[in-house]
């Protein structure tokens, strides 16, 4: 599994941040995609935060015929009734975001006051690397995604983020990952009872300025607990 540490896009909202969100992109996007977001936020409202946006490693896309382009996975089919992730590209994306994380620790931000992010793919990604971390986060934003890998949680799962808070979005009109296939992922948390909550917006594959609100709000309550 490779750690190599990934080349970044970095925003912090004040000088020595104590706290930092690790935000992910999705697929053929790059770091530089949800810069807008963080400069839509009321950054005062939230502590001193390092916004941290990796660009994911450039691989083939076997959906997009073979496709070079930036992705956490190579996604193997179109068919939702199984599984599409490549596992191995899976193992090796959370290898690099565990290798952020302990970048974030030498920084001197603790495990604690770190948020997982990401979309689409990037939040495959946090969302299984998170469930799996094994140091409490603090938290876990998921948009417009799933979790990948679904049926190895159980014997993977770390006790020490048992409790971490998970925030789920999803579009109604997503015709990339579908709604209902999103909720798959909320519905097998929830019975294993993350706390996570579920919110769903009149949007496709993408964020409207009604989740940015929400996310935000997410944000200052888990960093300032």
């Amino acid at each position: 599994m490779s750690t190599e540490l990934l080349s970044c896009v970095e925003i912090e909202t004040a000088p020595n941040p104590s706290h930092a969100v690790i935000w992910l992109h999705g697929l053929g996007a790059d770091g530089h995609d949800f810069e807008p977001v963080v400069e839509a936020f009321d950054q005062t409202a939230l502590p001193p935060t390092r916004f941290v946006f990796p660009h994911a490693p450039m691989r083939a896309v076997t959906i997009n015929g073979g496709y070079v382009m930036r992705a956490w996975y190579d996604i193997l089919s179109q068919d939702f009734s199984k599984r599409r992730e490549d596992a191995a590209g899976v193992h090796q994306s959370a290898g690099q975001l565990e290798a952020l994380i302990a970048r974030e620790n030498a920084r001197g931000i603790p495990d604690q006051r770190i948020v997982l992010a990401g979309f689409s793919q990037g939040g495959a990604i946090a969302l299984h690397t998170a469930l799996r971390h094994p140091r409490r986060l603090a938290g876990v934003l998921a948009l417009s995604t799933y979790l990948p890998l679904a049926e190895t949680l159980e014997l993977d799962a770390h006790h020490a983020n048992r409790d971490v808070p998970i925030f789920m979005a999803h579009g109604r009109d997503d015709g990339v990952i579908p709604h209902d296939f999103a909720q798959k992922t909320y519905n097998q948390l929830k019975a294993a009872r993350y706390p996570i909550t579920w919110h769903t917006y009149f949007v496709e594959h993408g964020i409207v300025m009604e989740e940015i609100r929400d996310i935000e709000q997410w944000l200052v309550s888990v960093l300032r607990s």
